[in-house]
């Protein structure tokens, strides 16, 4: 089995047992609160009927209009910075529910809005943390250097420990300031900033719900909102180092099967079991002439018949597994970031969404050899091989597959 499909098992796997593990904690921990909880109220409600004489009808729909005034009691909701922070709930996918559209044309728009603001600001937030971790991981590699240290290289780790540290620390300062404004603990306050920056948001504590805070206090008000923005970026970038790395493990296994695959083809073709090269491949337009003319002048000028020459489908065979063998080599190797390669009669451009084989495969130019793809004098980036820089970072430079230029074998003429 691949390297791959165990992964994706051992995946499925972990996760089912960590939701069986979660699922057994929180039963053993919360079950016998909900029951003592439910008997008090349930106890709470007799008593209140019998003192006011409610009958259970009555009592059920007072208790429809409470939770109905529930949302106001906090003051107006759907002003500008009320709807602000709905709007911020909305497309981080936080989520709190403690307002919600109660129009059909607000819920149909609340849908639109999402559908379109919730992609926007995951692609924003993954930008903004890649940018943070490229800024600290030169400010690191400045101090190592100036600090005089041997290796001024910085490793994954130090960028994982430096997110972790930076993740708590704005964890503890929202704590600080929540538990200050809305006068829980410092522990419910660090709950509160762990839930909404984890975009779960429960909605058991939400913040700007007290006072009237949302018109009268308008500096929590801009802290709050920028607190949550900030806060998030800086979860993004701890993400974007710790769990894009796992995401790639795939991408690498493939690539490293196929240099394998094409490793053992090499071996083949010196043993003289690879395909041979079809005529006129990997020569220049002089020779081809001259093996023109004198294919003619021996099938017309001195009686002797030429040779027709019928398909070998086993050549066919063999040339179309070398060119899917490189359209999956090449299809993990660096590209050049301007895009553009130049091939032996034209420029091609060449997609995000295609290898440089399938690209030159597309536009009609067939590959037979691997002197084709590693010819330095007709093949390479428009702006110069030398100067390309590497665009991904699971990839080696396609200089390391110049080996196979060896196996570009020539035929000599009749």
């Amino acid at each position: 089995m691949k390297r791959q499909n165990v992964r994706t098992l051992a995946l499925i796997i972990c996760t089912f047992s960590y939701l069986l593990i979660g699922a057994s904690v929180f039963d053993a921990i919360e079950s016998k609160h909900e029951n003592s909880q439910k008997r008090q109220l349930d106890q709470r409600k007799f008593e209140l009927m019998r003192k006011y004489n409610l009958t259970r009808t009555g009592f059920d729909e007072l208790e429809k209009v409470v939770l109905q005034l529930k949302p106001h009691k906090s003051g107006v909701q759907w002003k500008f910075a009320g709807s602000f922070y709905f709007a911020i709930t909305v497309i981080t996918t936080i989520g709190y529910g403690h307002a919600a559209p109660s129009t059909d044309a607000g819920k149909a728009f609340c849908m639109g809005y999402a559908l379109l603001g919730i992609p926007l600001t995951l692609v924003m937030f993954q930008s903004v943390g890649e940018r943070i971790n490229t800024f600290v991981r030169f400010l690191l590699h400045k101090t190592k250097k100036c600090l005089g240290m041997r290796h001024t290289d910085v490793s994954m780790a130090n960028m994982v420990t430096i997110g972790f540290f930076a993740c708590i620390s704005t964890l503890c300062i929202g704590a600080a300031a929540f538990s200050h404004y809305e006068g829980w603990s410092f522990f419910h306050a660090y709950y509160y900033c762990f839930i909404t920056l984890t975009t779960i948001g429960f909605g058991d504590y939400v913040a700007l719900q007290k006072d009237n805070a949302l018109q009268n206090n308008p500096n929590y008000v801009a802290f709050s909102f920028v607190y949550i923005l900030t806060g998030l970026t800086v979860i993004g970038a701890f993400l974007n180092l710790v769990v894009l790395r796992f995401l790639t493990m795939n991408a690498e296994d493939e690539r490293r099967d196929a240099e394998q695959r094409a490793l053992l083809s090499r071996e083949k073709q010196h043993r003289g079991v690879g395909p041979p090269q079809s005529p006129g491949v990997g020569q220049g337009p002089v020779q081809r002439r001259r093996r023109h003319r004198h294919r003619h002048h021996m099938g017309s000028g001195y009686g002797v018949p030429a040779v027709p020459r019928f398909p070998d489908p086993g050549l066919e065979s063999r040339q179309r597994g070398l060119r899917d063998m490189y359209a999956e080599v090449l299809h993990f190797q660096t590209m050049c970031s301007c895009l553009w390669y130049r091939s032996r009669e034209k420029l091609v451009a060449l997609p995000h969404d295609l290898s440089f084989s399938e690209a030159l495969m597309e536009q009609g130019q067939v590959v037979t050899s691997p002197g084709d793809f590693f010819d330095p004098g007709v093949s390479g980036c428009v702006c110069s091989p030398h100067r390309c820089s590497a665009d991904s970072c699971l990839s080696t430079d396609l200089h390391s597959m110049a080996p196979f230029s060896l196996c570009a074998l020539r035929r000599s003429s009749v």
